[in-house]
């Protein structure tokens, strides 16, 4: 059998930095993980499973003393900032209400939605639900992301695809994606399509290049300690 390593979690602490981004006494650890966890799980739900559909691919979470920072990453920033910063500030009070703490969020635009994993991910399962085929949106997705930029591409679906008894899985893959090489910069999302005759799952990796190859201005999140990083060998 296949061992399989999240590509993400494989990267943290070498060339990825963590999601969270705060030092707690080990009495309060536990504590601020689960509101860390509750944190994105509102903000996922109330920007990302309602419509207007804000298209948010990632969540960084920075605490200092005093403040609870929210970093959002989405492809229509518009959308979550609102009206004269309206939607941003009635979503801060909510946090603020869910946490107790002083709230700041700040939003950060994703320049690429096609080369972006989660955001393929979620689209794919969107249209998966409208009865799409799903050979022909895996197909047309991998080309989207090559086009996009991507440098590989590899999208799975599994479970019961096309309404088959049995469930299965099919893939697509285009360009090369080095999953084992930590200098690789290997972009991973998975959602979830709740269709009619049970969940399909949807996995995409994207393959955006090595890291030492980002320049400085290139690097999405201007989020402190949220920079990849190149290391060299020793």
């Amino acid at each position: 059998m296949g061992q399989k390593v999240h590509p993400f979690g494989f990267r943290v602490g070498i060339t990825e930095a963590h999601k969270s981004r705060w030092y707690a006494p080990k009495a309060l650890y536990g504590e601020l993980l689960v509101e860390d966890q509750r944190i994105r799980r509102y903000i996922e739900n109330r920007l990302n499973r309602r419509p207007p559909f804000a298209a948010v691919s990632d969540i960084h979470i920075e605490r200092t003393r005093e403040e609870l920072k929210v970093i959002i990453r989405t492809a229509r920033p518009g959308l979550v900032i609102g009206p004269k910063g309206a939607e941003i500030e009635r979503l801060s009070e909510s946090i603020q209400d869910l946490t107790g703490r002083n709230v700041s969020i700040s939003c950060v635009e994703v320049g690429n939605p096609d080369a972006e994993a989660q955001l393929v991910a979620e689209s794919i399962a969107e249209q998966l639900q409208k009865r799409s085929s799903f050979r022909r949106v895996m197909k047309m997705k991998a080309d989207a992301a090559m086009t996009a930029g991507a440098k590989g591409v590899k999208i799975q679906l599994s479970g019961r695809l096309g309404g088959h008894e049995m469930s299965r899985s099919e893939d697509v893959r285009q360009g090369s994606i080095p999953l084992q090489t930590l200098q690789a910069h290997v972009d991973y999302g998975l959602a979830e399509s709740r269709t009619t005759y049970g969940i399909i799952g949807v996995k995409v990796w994207v393959y955006k290049g090595m890291y030492s190859d980002v320049k400085e201005g290139e690097i999405e999140s201007r989020a402190a300690g949220a920079r990849p990083r190149a290391r060299g060998r020793h």
